[in-house]
């Protein structure tokens, strides 16, 4: 029996067969305009964390949501059709460079919140408007293709096995 397809499928292929959708840009690029310090990704969750977390984007989401927010209404308001969640390195093997692993859920979470509320935000301002929220998956930090010393080219970053203990953890 085949499973039903979702209401927002149906919407998305309708609206496809009748023109191109959008989606948004690099959310990386638009947080490095903020010029962000140190404390922007620390906020009050993370104030005592013993690593510096200055770079880790995904986190934002959870320390600084009004800027992903703009960024995502910002996108919208030049006409993206979708958006993608602030997401990109929100992966245990990503985080595992913050020694955040154990709130990739959370973040990932916060992140769909975000975007769902922008977009519905901005459709509740702009009724003639469909937006959509798609989850973004970035590569992860380490590579098990590509050696990352040149001096050593059956080198790897992380092993195959590490790869899928990673993904498959929650």
């Amino acid at each position: 029996m085949r499973k039903p397809l979702s209401k927002s499928y149906e919407l998305v292929s309708g609206l496809l067969k009748n023109r191109i959708l959008f989606l948004d840009g690099a959310m990386g690029t638009m947080i490095q305009r903020y010029k962000l310090q140190e404390l922007d990704f620390r906020g009050e969750q993370f104030k005592d964390h013993r690593i510096d977390l200055k770079g880790n984007n995904d986190l934002l989401c959870l320390t600084r949501p009004e800027i992903i927010t703009e960024i995502h209404t910002n996108y919208l308001a030049s006409g993206a059709d979708i958006i993608e969640t602030n997401t990109f390195n929100a992966n245990m093997l990503s985080q595992s460079d913050y020694e955040l692993e154990h709130i990739v859920s959370e973040l990932n979470q916060a992140a769909a919140q975000v975007a769902r509320k922008a977009a519905d935000n901005f459709m509740a301002q702009n009724p003639d408007r469909k937006c959509f929220v798609a989850g973004a998956l970035g590569p992860a930090n380490k590579t098990a293709s590509i050696s990352p010393d040149v001096n050593d080219p059956a080198f790897r970053g992380v092993t195959f096995d590490k790869l899928v203990r990673h993904t498959m953890s929650r």
